[in-house]
């Protein structure tokens, strides 16, 4: 499934004041290009943790799983599926 629209209304959500009206690709790397502040990738795992109902571990908590939405997106499929494999 494709979550990367959810995941953009998040981002978009929580853009700097600086960066509200400005479009984020599914390749823009949101936090090397300032768009968001510190706080928002902790406020960004617990969405995906609260969301997707999944748990990131601390291996996990690299930036580069988070910076893009698809990456972000591809950590969520990937955890989605080992989820659903343990059921």
């Amino acid at each position: 499934m494709d979550y990367r629209q959810e995941i953009r209304e998040f981002i978009g959500n929580n853009l700097t004041m600086e960066h509200e009206d400005r479009p984020i690709n599914d390749n823009d790397n949101y936090f090397e290009l300032r768009f968001v502040n510190s706080l928002f990738a902790m406020r960004l795992v617990d969405f995906v943790e609260r969301k997707f109902q999944i748990e990131i571990a601390n291996e996990e908590l690299d930036l580069a799983n988070f910076c893009t939405i698809n990456r972000l997106h591809d950590l969520i499929e990937r955890k989605l599926a080992t989820k659903g494999a343990a059921l």
